[in-house]
């Protein structure tokens, strides 16, 4: 059973609704260990003082911030939950927006949040409000010592919490190198046929249709691997840049997705293997 990792409340108005905050992503990607690569031995890391370079035990270690250089500020954590004992245990919600007004590069990580003991009336209305007036609160809360700016919005009959970026952590265009000030326009029938690409590739959104194929991959490499299996891998080549008329590769995008997909190709096995008659068959052979 999965556990909270945060227990409070949403608050709004004078509305205080107790919540449970779950973790909703479980990142599936391939973890390595480092080892020795003489012995396959795993490499210890340990916390060590640059002072005296003796290994410091994890209840000694702080947090220190450093002012200039070579000068840190040392910090408790509980001084930090005592700036604003509030903030550690509410989700604080200040308005509500549309959903559509918020520009996707500002979420970061999503939560479930689940009522608590007693609070299944309150936290079904504010759902249901959420729903019927189609917004999202914007919110602040504190979790681990960092204060988020956070989206409570609906999904099915639940909340989901999703941490946010502030303005000031977003790079702006403007400091990216070599973009253009205005793109260039394009031609007419460049822009009709990108329209009609664009449209013959448009479906419904399905994630389940989509899957990591590199990290299968992966675990097949570490599966063969592990049964001792001799791997030989194609040599990575790098094809040189080529630079395509933007016409003719329109063209032939529209005619690729206009074919019809190739029939699947009978396995090796059936194509060896002589076709059977059947018992009906083989009778009229013997008697002909």
């Amino acid at each position: 059973m999965t556990r909270p990792i945060w227990t409070g409340s949403i608050s709004f108005g004078m509305v205080n609704i107790p919540v449970k905050l779950f973790s909703a992503v479980s990142h599936k990607e391939v973890r390595f260990h480092m080892v020795h690569d003489a012995d396959g031995a795993r490499i210890q890391q340990k916390r060590v003082c640059s002072a005296d370079g003796k290994e410091v035990p994890y209840e000694h270690i702080a947090k220190g911030y450093e002012v200039s250089p070579g000068q840190l500020v040392m910090i408790d954590p509980k001084d930090l939950e005592r700036l604003d004992p509030k903030a550690s245990h509410t989700i604080d919600i200040e308005s509500f927006v549309d959903l559509a007004e918020i520009d996707p590069i500002y979420f970061e990580s999503s939560y479930h949040l689940a009522p608590d003991r007693g609070a299944n009336k309150a936290y079904g209305l504010l759902v249901k409000a959420l729903k019927d007036k189609n917004r999202v609160g914007i919110a602040r809360f504190v979790l681990r010592a960092k204060q988020y700016l956070s989206a409570v919005r609906t999904v099915g009959q639940g909340l989901m919490l999703s941490t946010m970026l502030y303005a000031d952590e977003i790079v702006p265009r403007s400091n990216l190198d070599g973009l253009p000030e205005k793109p260039e326009t394009p031609r007419e029938q460049e822009l009709k046929m990108a329209e009609q690409l664009v449209e013959s590739l448009s479906t419904r959104f399905e994630p389940e249709k989509y899957h990591d194929e590199y990290r299968e991959k992966v675990l097949d490499l570490i599966k063969r691997k592990a049964r001792g299996e001799r791997i030989t891998l194609p040599r990575v080549t790098r094809e040189p840049s080529k630079v395509v008329n933007l016409l003719d590769a329109l063209k032939a995008s529209l005619e690729q997705t206009r074919r019809p997909p190739k029939p699947s190709l009978p396995s090796e096995q059936s194509r060896r293997a002589p076709a059977r008659k059947s018992v009906r068959t083989r009778r009229r052979d013997k008697s002909a």
